[in-house]
């Protein structure tokens, strides 16, 4: 952890809200190692293979502060994943050079999404430090992943609109019509919204296919082929609202998994990194049904947290019934202490 611990007369508690993104942090940085490990193995790319190296650089030393500081509080240090019991490394290569590459910059933004979340709810004067610093490692990361995607033609920018002429103002409610009627074009808050989640909708459909031809147990290998065509309806639909504003809508080229079907990561693995990027999902929809005035685009957000809601419950379902999903900290039961026998 940092230099700054607090001196004061008595020892400051974390937080319920500082224990939870921690916890969370550490299942996340330890699924990270056993993923970016694995593409390591495979990378050919020297460019790709850099970004990659500073990437699992930085989620071990996260596992290795996060170790310290859970013993330090008294805190069980998660079993989260690791390469011994959770990857194969005599598989195959699941996907290409380019999908890692997209990968760790899509990841990189879910970081440093993570981050900010975790330094807005935190105290400890250590703790900040820890989330300030991981915030800008994640910066550190996006920033080199999109150079390179930059320098090699493969990073897709959002659509280009005119330039604005003068400052205006809304002035009448048909500005927030969307159903009938005149529409009005989509403003530029919204074509990012959209853009941004066809493309977080893209690399999770390319996940969820490598992970349903690999997939030991049917169960998961039918869960993620529904995860996998959830995500395919989703990037049409995105793609739909920009075309039928005229603006070009984008598709990540040779990032789609390989013909591969031997698994280099146990299904309990690929059902943990498939519910993080569920919840990731959920909140980037909600946030944009939050900042989108035109009403169809409300209607759209909402369908699709409430499809992708269920789809969740059924993969937690499936991590309980096999004895995966690990526990995060909770608060004290009164009912079942108060009726304990005395």
């Amino acid at each position: 952890m940092g230099s700054t611990t607090m001196e004061t007369e008595h020892k400051i508690k974390l937080s319920s809200a500082e224990v939870a993104s921690l916890w969370t942090m550490y299942m996340n940085d330890s699924l990270a190692i056993c993923t970016i490990g694995n593409f390591l193995s495979h990378v050919e790319d020297q460019q790709i293979h850099s970004v990659l190296e500073f990437a699992l650089k930085l989620s071990r030393s996260h596992v290795n502060k996060l170790k310290s500081l859970f013993s330090e509080e008294q805190i069980p240090i998660p079993d989260g994943f690791s390469e011994e019991a959770d990857v194969n490394k005599e598989a195959p290569r699941l996907f290409t050079d380019n999908f890692y590459l997209f990968y760790i910059q899509n990841i990189g933004k879910i970081g440093m999404e993570g981050y900010t979340l975790a330094l807005a709810a935190s105290a400890r004067l250590d703790i900040c430090e820890y989330f300030t610093e991981g915030l800008n490692e994640s910066a550190r990361l996006f920033n080199k992943a999109t150079e390179i995607m930059l320098s090699k033609g493969t990073f897709m920018r959002a659509p280009l609109i005119p330039e604005a002429k003068k400052v205006e103002y809304v002035q009448k409610q048909s500005y927030l019509a969307g159903w009938f009627g005149h529409r009005r074009p989509l403003n530029a808050i919204e074509i990012q919204n959209v853009f941004f989640n066809m493309i977080q909708n893209q690399m999770g459909r390319s996940l969820l296919m490598g992970f349903s031809q690999v997939a030991k147990s049917p169960k998961v290998r039918d869960y993620m082929l529904r995860g996998r065509d959830i995500a395919d309806k989703h990037v049409e639909i995105f793609g739909s609202l920009l075309s039928d504003e005229f603006l070009p809508s984008a598709s990540a080229w040779d990032t789609i998994a390989t013909d591969s079907t031997v698994s280099p990561f146990s299904d309990k693995l690929m059902m943990m990194h498939v519910a993080a990027i569920n919840g990731a999902g959920i909140g980037h929809y909600g946030r944009s049904l939050g900042t989108s005035p035109r009403r169809d685009l409300s209607a759209v957000y909402s369908r699709l947290i409430a499809e992708i809601g269920p789809f969740s419950d059924d993969g937690a379902n499936i991590m309980i019934d096999n004895g995966w999903l690990e526990q995060p900290p909770q608060a004290a039961d009164r009912n079942k202490l108060a009726n304990e026998e005395k």
